[in-house]
């Protein structure tokens, strides 16, 4: 199907998607072109994380990310994409303090933004906060499991689910995020069998990354499917699609090196001039 023949998604078609046995393909995206390459790709829904701050701003975690950055980077994915569904992530601290606090940074979002949903990670703890934002009118999607914000207390990127006790608070956490009002939920590094029990006990869409095949979606990294930056780091749940990290590698080495020896710019990407102008330069008379 063409893009002319597609309609917007929205958390409407996601939910009908999940009933239908339909996948959720989602990826994240920073910028206009990476955004724009998407949409014609074809992917239904676009994620701008807060993980712009590891694969774009060189940060060690996402913890440094503003919201001003989030805001900033929205604007320029929504320039782009007009059939994906875009979701914004609200950055480290930014929905946990006074529910006014949070509802003027999520306001910022969607007006300054122009983002048509917000994700916030954790569960039972910020069922209230998801549920007034939902009561406002403003999509939200939850995120469980591995929560990169709660990185230093989680202690590390670990697998999620894998006890009893860890599986049941989850599930909890998922059920309480539905109860109030979230459309989806991303499970990030939850075990298969874990996230295939969420996905069948909820009414909304489940969005894997690194919890198997039985999720309602998948969602990776632009610049992990791509192989996109410089180190790469092999991470389990990845598959790449390309490597256009070397692609780029290579041809700006090429550009140096013609650089270098004279080679470019050749007589096909200069300009001559005139008569007029040739006899102004060389031959001494204006």
């Amino acid at each position: 199907m063409n893009m002319e023949q597609r309609k917007p998604v929205t958390t409407s078609t996601m939910k009908r998607m999940k009933k239908q046995g339909t996948p959720i393909t989602m990826i994240t995206a920073y910028d206009y072109p990476s955004a724009k390459l998407a949409e014609e790709a074809g992917i239904d829904a676009i994620l701008v994380g807060d993980s712009l701050g590891n694969v774009v701003l060189g940060y060690d975690s996402t913890l440094p990310v503003t919201l001003e950055d989030m805001i900033y980077h929205t604007r320029a994915v929504t320039r782009a994409a007009n059939i994906p569904f875009v979701v914004t992530d609200m950055p480290f601290m930014t929905y946990h303090g006074s529910l006014d606090e949070t509802m003027k940074n999520v306001a910022r979002i969607m007006q300054e933004g122009l983002g048509k949903a917000v994700k916030m990670e954790g569960g039972e703890e910020i069922a209230g906060t998801v549920e007034a934002c939902v009561k406002a009118g403003v999509p939200v999607m939850g995120h469980l499991g591995l929560t990169p914000q709660s990185l230093y207390q989680i202690g590390g990127y670990k697998v999620q689910g894998k006890t009893s006790k860890q599986a049941a608070q989850l599930l909890q956490d998922a059920k309480a995020l539905e109860q109030a009002g979230a459309f989806a939920i991303v499970l990030e590094l939850v075990t298969e069998e874990l996230a295939a029990h969420i996905t069948k006990e909820l009414s909304i869409p489940t969005i894997g990354i690194g919890a198997g095949v039985a999720c309602d979606g998948q969602v990776l990294v632009y610049h992990d499917v791509l192989q996109y930056g410089s180190p790469i780091i092999p991470k389990k749940f990845v598959k790449a699609y390309a490597n256009i990290g070397d692609q780029i590698r290579n041809g700006i080495s090429q550009y140096v090196q013609e650089v270098k020896e004279r080679k470019y710019p050749d007589q096909n990407h200069a300009f001559q001039g005139d008569d007029e102008v040739m006899t102004f330069l060389y031959g001494g008379k204006e």
